[in-house]
């Protein structure tokens, strides 16, 4: 009998990297699976909220895969400087074109060129909001990588070159990028063949018709003199699902007269 190991057939996958990998990682790649690349200053933020609950669950089961590239290990000189002064003065530091290209170069070995199979994301204020439609988009790619900011943003000339789509959690401003982007990559993942387990529940929940979700109920049925309505307990399917349209309508309405619109302009 040969001594020699015996091949494998399964999901690990192996690429080349100009810069060393990590001497530990806490799991392999795992061909095929759902990833999402962060480049970051911080690469300790993560997992953060994204290893716990069903997108913790999902991550340890493979049905997809987290990698941080530490923006650090691109810098420039002894210190590994990856920030400089604004050109044409004023406050703060930008993250500078050479260090973030080449952290972009190094998350994009082996990704689809293809910006709809593979999108890339900076997390920045005065990119478009994020919606679900656009979380049901970055499902459907391959993964997807996503450049968290600091400072006072990025070289806008590394946005231009590398087509980076500028997305945005609200109207506010952060101290960086992780945290939008670990919600950003949560409303993805759960998403994913697999990971909610009732594929029915994201289909109901609030922005998935356009509208907002209808008030939710569990027992016990009555509750400090407060009663479940009664159509939820009448067991007739048709007349529930009418209640639930409806009062997703009048909730719309009352609390975002802008999603109101659009869904009747729809």
């Amino acid at each position: 009998m040969s001594d020699s190991p015996k091949k494998s057939h399964g999901r690990l996958a192996i690429s080349a990297t100009l810069q060393p990998r990590e001497l530990i990682q806490p799991r392999p790649d795992l061909e095929h699976a759902w990833t999402a690349k962060i480049v970051t200053l911080f690469p300790d933020a993560f997992p953060g909220v994204l290893g716990a609950s069903l997108t913790g669950k999902a991550l340890q089961d493979g049905l997809w895969q987290l990698e941080c590239i530490d923006l650090r290990r691109f810098g420039e000189g002894r210190h590994r400087n990856v920030d400089d002064t604004p050109s044409g003065g004023g406050a703060g530091m930008v993250l500078r074109a050479d260090v973030v290209s080449r952290a972009l170069d190094d998350a994009r070995r082996g990704t689809p060129m293809d910006r709809k199979e593979w999108p890339v994301v900076f997390m920045s204020p005065r990119g478009k909001p994020l919606t679900q439609a656009m979380a049901q988009r970055y499902s459907e790619a391959k993964g997807m990588t996503v450049l968290c900011g600091r400072f006072e943003g990025v070289d806008e000339r590394v946005l231009e070159e590398y087509e980076i789509e500028e997305v945005s959690l609200g109207d506010f401003v952060l101290t960086g990028g992780e945290i939008p982007a670990q919600a950003m990559i949560d409303a993805t993942v759960r998403l994913l063949p697999g990971v909610l387990g009732n594929e029915a529940s994201a289909e109901e929940e609030s922005h998935s018709n356009g509208l907002l979700e209808h008030p939710q109920y569990t027992r016990p049925a009555e509750w400090r003199g407060r009663k479940i309505p009664d159509v939820l307990t009448s067991g007739h399917h048709g007349k529930i699902a009418q209640w639930r349209q409806e009062m997703g309508e009048k909730i719309t309405r009352e609390r975002r007269p802008d999603l109101w619109e659009k869904y009747k302009a729809e």
